[in-house]
C-alpha cells in the first residue's frame, strides 16, 4: 500500500502529470440551438477566443488546437430529463492564482455558480451554459498532496471557501491562458457497469473511484480525465440522433507508440472499429462519438 498525504503550497496545479499521461482529453464537441448565445458565453464568461469556423461548426480554444466546438443546430431537440449525455466539460487552469482571478471575473459578471467544491485532488467551480450544458472551471492542487492508496487517487467534496479562493487572484482575469486545457469530461450515461467496459476495459482508464452511483476514470497517475454517473440518468439507453448538447470527444494519445497499443487493444475487443486517417473513430453505448488521435497530430488548430 501506498499512502501520499502531504501539505504544501498548492498554488501550482500539476499540469506535468497530465501532460505525461499516455492520454488525455482534446476537444469537446457540442450541438446547440442558439449558437450566437453559447458563442458569448463560452468567450465572455470562459475566456475562450474564435479560432475559425467550418460552416454550422464554430471552434473556440485558447491558442493551441481547439478546446470547444459548436456546431449550429437549431432545430435540434433538447436533452429529455434522465437522457444519457454530458454532466460537464472541465476546463482545467494552471493555478490557483489563475481560478481566483476567474472567480473575481465571474463575479463581476454576476455569473451564478451552481456549485464550489474542494475535492483534495482539486478546487473547482460549477456553472451551465445558455443551453443547460454543465461547465466546471478548475485548478488541481500539486500531486504531491494527493491521497493515493493501493495506486487509486482518492477524492472527496468539501466546502470551499470562495473569499479565500478569491484572494489568491494577483492580476486580473484576461481570458483562458493558452496552457488551460480541458482536464476532463463528466458524462451521465445508462449504465455503470457498461461504462466501465467502454472506458476502462477497451480504452484503459483505471477507475480510481468506484461509488455505487459514479465512476472517475484515470490515466498516468492522473485523478481522472473522464467520469460517468448515474445520478439522473439511471437507465438510459442511447441519446437519438438530432438532440442538444454532447456529439462527441477526443482522447489525445501522447504519442504514436500510445496510440497503437491502444489500437491493437480495441481492434482484439472490437470488431467494428472505424479509423479516420489513422484516427480510431468509436461510439459509446450511449451513442456518444469518441474519437481517438496522437497529440502529435495536433499542428492543425482545429
Amino acid at each position: 500500500m501506498s499512502l501520499t498525504d502531504q501539505t504544501v503550497d498548492h498554488d501550482q496545479g500539476s499540469p506535468s502529470l497530465l501532460d505525461k499521461a499516455p492520454g488525455r482529453i482534446g476537444r469537446v464537441d457540442l450541438v446547440v440551438r442558439d449558437l450566437d448565445r453559447t458563442r458569448r458565453f463560452y468567450e465572455e464568461t470562459i475566456g475562450l477566443a474564435p479560432m475559425g469556423r467550418e460552416g454550422p461548426t464554430l471552434h473556440l480554444g485558447a491558442g493551441g488546437p481547439a478546446l470547444l466546438s459548436l456546431t449550429h443546430e437549431p432545430d435540434a431537440n433538447a436533452p429529455a430529463p434522465g437522457s444519457a449525455g454530458l454532466f460537464h466539460t472541465a476546463f482545467l487552469l494552471p493555478s490557483r492564482r489563475q481560478l481566483g482571478g476567474w472567480l473575481d471575473h465571474a463575479m463581476r459578471r454576476g455569473v451564478v455558480l451552481e456549485g464550489a467544491s474542494d475535492h483534495r485532488v482539486s478546487e473547482a467551480l460549477y456553472l451551465r451554459d445558455p443551453e443547460g450544458n454543465g461547465v466546471e472551471v478548475y485548478a488541481d492542487r500539486p500531486s504531491e498532496t494527493w491521497t493515493v492508496i493501493d495506486d487509486l487517487v482518492r477524492m472527496s467534496s468539501e466546502r470551499l471557501d470562495l473569499r479565500e479562493l478569491m484572494r489568491a487572484k494577483d492580476r486580473p482575469w484576461s481570458g483562458m491562458p493558452s496552457d488551460g486545457c480541458i482536464g476532463h469530461v463528466h458524462l451521465q450515461v445508462g449504465d455503470l457497469a457498461l461504462a466501465d467496459r467502454f472506458y476502462a476495459t477497451l480504452l484503459g482508464f483505471q477507475a480510481n473511484e468506484l461509488v455505487p452511483s459514479a465512476r472517475f476514470y484515470g490515466m498516468g497517475g492522473y485523478h481522472h480525465q473522464l467520469a460517468a454517473n448515474i445520478w439522473r440518468s439511471a437507465g438510459a439507453g442511447p441519446r437519438k440522433p438530432g438532440s442538444a448538447g454532447l456529439a462527441g470527444f477526443e482522447i489525445l494519445m501522447r504519442d504514436a507508440a500510445c496510440l497503437t497499443a491502444l489500437r491493437a487493444t480495441v481492434r482484439s475487443i472490437r470488431e467494428d472499429t472505424r479509423e479516420d486517417g489513422g484516427d480510431l473513430i468509436l461510439r459509446d453505448p450511449w451513442n456518444t462519438s469518441v474519437r481517438v488521435r496522437s497529440a502529435l497530430g495536433q499542428a492543425n488548430p482545429l
